[in-house]
This record gives C-alpha cells, sequence and structure tokens, in this order.
C-alpha cells in the first residue's frame, strides 16, 4: 500500500471527513533533502472534518500526528496540513 493510501485510511477512520484530498507531492522537491527516488515524501493533506472544529491549530495538527501515528510520520519527510472544521 502506497503512503498516500495509508494516510487517506488513517485519516478517514479517525476523522470520518467531509473533505480529504491527499496529493504526493514529492516529485517538485526533487534534489532536496529528504527526496527520494520513487517519491512518497512529500505530502499536502487538505481535510475538513466536524472533529477538528473545537479545537486550535496546533491540537488539529496534533490530532492528525496521532491519527497517522509514529510509524507512519516517520516515513514522510514533510508534510503540508491544511485542516479546518
Amino acid at each position: 500500500m502506497s503512503i498516500s493510501a495509508e494516510i487517506r485510511d488513517r485519516l478517514e477512520a479517525a476523522f470520518a471527513p467531509r473533505v480529504l484530498e491527499v496529493q504526493d507531492d514529492s516529485e517538485s522537491h526533487r534534489g532536496h533533502g529528504g527526496w527520494r527516488e520513487g517519491g512518497q515524501t512529500h505530502f499536502n493533506v487538505v481535510m475538513r472534518a466536524a472533529a477538528l472544529a473545537p479545537l486550535s491549530r496546533l491540537a488539529r495538527h496534533r490530532a492528525v500526528h496521532a491519527a497517522l501515528g509514529p510509524d507512519l510520520v516517520g516515513r514522510i519527510h514533510a508534510l503540508a496540513l491544511d485542516l479546518d472544521g
């Protein structure tokens, strides 16, 4: 399973978002730190979920990282998050 699919699966299970976009942006970082052949290193995530509404920006980011888990987060070099309730 690709890292993109793992991100999507874990976020859907944790937040039941009404909007979820996971974009592998690795190719635009070719030659930069953390880039690997084959991609799956740099991601942009847009998520809208009611569960995030009462949380501060920092708490939203922490909740996403917790839902992804340290095993998955450890395989990602960069994760840009656009989160809202």
